[in-house]
């Protein structure tokens, strides 16, 4: 067989005896069954995106195993102790239902241990928001997370949160990616103190969950909460051990959860897909809604910080919401219930991302708020609150179906949004309306904003490649054209600058750096490229908006929309 000398290298380096008999074992059988695995196994490092780590389970150190892991926890353990000197240290430690996950988070505990930091290890799996919360919960100066968020069952992952609870962001996440690659194998300190390690559960549960009341619910009747008929499914994650008691707590009675995906399983045994973006994942729980006559359908992903809703349309049937639909009923729900209450004077926030609705700054203009417009990722809107702490955070989002009720989580929460969207759906129902009449309102009033991702999965070496490709292509070779509309501005946020191509004028973006291309054409439509950081895949944003004059119009309107949708990837050969 064939080796480049680089994967040669690499693969020399895991058959040293700083590495397990157990990994040598797995790695000489790839050198003699499958060169093609061994070549993806080794051929680059792992390393952090959007999201943090996340990769394929496996040997190699493009594979997330005891050494990857262990690696990036030992340079995490010492950039600690060198910014927080003479600091008795903290860090909390939660994960989700994916295989190894427990026996990973342990492994990742008494690094920390080793490390002399004290560790806050949950005691069973619990979701991604309640380790932000814990982190400031405990005053620890860093969390961890064990997720693959959404992705396939062989995937596993790392995210890492900082003091104010959020994820790690500059300069953070380049001080600590500098230290984990400037580190041997060899200096992992695996021997845990077992006398700092402790296990959390029910204690915090108890304080998560009444936070999460305290900032998503609104007044609500009680008749109007027993009232709305609700079906919610875990998709066999982490979502379980918090949803369906911080529902009851808040007063919802009346819920339904599909018993079949009930119980946590790495395997997702019933789903193609655990991840609520896909319409899929949620057909046990609309038929179940179908049979319980239901209002709303909840699905959330496997670490519970995405969610789906699906709700009845004005024919009664049940329809599933984008990502961007539910942001902008939840933003214009708290918006209404903080103006109702006479919080609002101007020194508020909503916040969003450059790949969200743009529907999201007409809502802000028009309850006199401020919208600030981040990276892809809720780590930058984490990073809003942080920075603007004369500003007081309402909520906030993005298109991938999360979203964040104010600053106790600094992630996107599906434990406060659930009972957000219940909190709108029960007060809408109290007053004869629906979620779907009151999302047709706002496109009335703001204007009728639609939005479609298109999603191209690259996977391996060559899909690397592929990817980078195609955005090299799309700056040297920017678009004039799309769809016979002018490109009237590309931004493109790799080189901070936007540029009017009508002009030729040049501006520069004060925005961290970030592999994303927007085109901006003449008839209000905006499309943005950009590479997945957690995905082998390049995704494109398709935003269109036009006027909506009223209710009645909405399916010819729509239709229009549709149609303009399908003439871009049409026109930018994206089918």
């Amino acid at each position: 067989m064939d080796i480049k000398q680089n994967i040669l290298d690499a693969v020399n380096e895991w058959l040293t005896p700083t590495f397990d008999n157990e990994t040598h074992a797995a790695i000489k059988e790839l050198m003699t069954t499958s060169s093609k695995e061994l070549e993806e196994s080794f051929y680059k490092n792992l390393e952090f995106g959007t999201g943090g780590m996340r990769g394929v389970m496996g040997v190699g150190n493009n594979r997330i195993n005891k050494y990857t892991l262990g690696k990036s926890t030992q340079g995490l353990a010492n950039y600690m102790h060198k910014v927080f000197p003479n600091k008795d240290l903290k860090v909390a430690i939660a994960y989700d239902c994916r295989h190894n996950s427990d026996t990973l988070a342990k492994v990742v505990a008494d690094v920390f241990s080793a490390n002399e930091i004290t560790v806050y290890l949950f005691s069973e799996l619990r979701p991604t928001p309640e380790l932000s919360f814990a982190v400031k919960h405990l005053g620890c100066q860093a969390g961890i997370v064990l997720t693959a968020s959404h992705n396939p069952p062989e995937y596993n992952g790392y995210k890492v949160y900082w003091e104010d609870g959020g994820q790690i962001v500059p300069p953070e996440d380049e001080a600590i990616i500098n230290t984990i690659e400037n580190l041997n194998y060899n200096e992992i300190k695996f021997s845990a103190n077992e006398d700092l390690i402790h296990h959390i559960d029910t204690d915090v549960d108890k304080a998560f969950i009444k936070s999460s009341i305290a900032n998503a619910s609104f007044n609500t009747s009680a008749a109007a909460k027993e009232n709305l008929n609700i079906v919610f499914t875990s998709l066999h994650g982490t979502s379980i051990t918090l949803v369906p008691d911080t529902l009851s707590q808040a007063g919802y009675t009346n819920v339904h959860i599909v018993e079949e995906q009930r119980l946590p399983n790495g395997d997702f045994p019933t789903v193609k897909s655990p991840n609520p973006e896909e319409p899929e994942a949620l057909t046990m729980a609309l038929a179940l809604a179908n049979k319980t006559n239901s209002d709303i359908v909840i699905g959330t992903d496997p670490d519970c910080d995405r969610l789906g809703v699906a709700v009845r349309n004005n024919e009664g049937q049940m329809t599933l919401l984008n990502g961007n639909q539910s942001m902008i009923l939840m933003t214009a729900f708290l918006l209404e219930q903080w103006k109702k209450a006479g919080k609002i004077n101007g020194k508020q926030f909503v916040g969003s991302t450059i790949v969200s609705t743009p529907m999201m700054m007409e809502l802000a203009t028009n309850y006199d708020v401020e919208c600030k417009v981040g990276l892809t990722g809720f780590k930058w809107i984490a990073k809003m609150i942080k920075d603007f702490p004369e500003l007081e955070f309402i909520g906030g989002g993005e298109e991938s179906f999360g979203y964040m009720v104010g600053d106790a989580v600094r992630d996107k929460d599906a434990v406060a949004a659930t009972l957000l969207i219940c909190e709108l759906a029960a007060q809408a129902k109290a007053k004869e309306s629906t979620v779907y009449k009151e999302l047709l309102q706002l496109y009335v009033e703001n204007g009728f904003y639609k939005e479609h991702l298109v999603s191209l999965t690259k996977k391996g070496m060559d899909g690397l490649q592929e990817i980078n490709q195609m955005m090299i292509d799309m700056r040297e070779n920017p678009l004039k054209e799309i769809n016979g509309q002018r490109v009237i501005m590309l931004e493109d946020y790799q080189s901070s600058t936007a540029k009017n191509l009508l002009t030729d004028e040049v501006t520069k973006m004060d925005i961290p750096k970030s592999n994303v291309l927007i085109y901006y054409t003449e008839d209000g439509s905006k499309i943005c490229a950009r590479p997945s950081g957690t995905e082998p895949k390049i995704k494109f944003y398709i935003s269109v908006n036009t006027e909506l004059e009223s209710i009645e119009d909405f399916k010819e309107v729509e239709a229009v929309l549709n149609e303009k949708i399908k003439n871009i990837i049409t026109a930018m050969q994206l089918n």
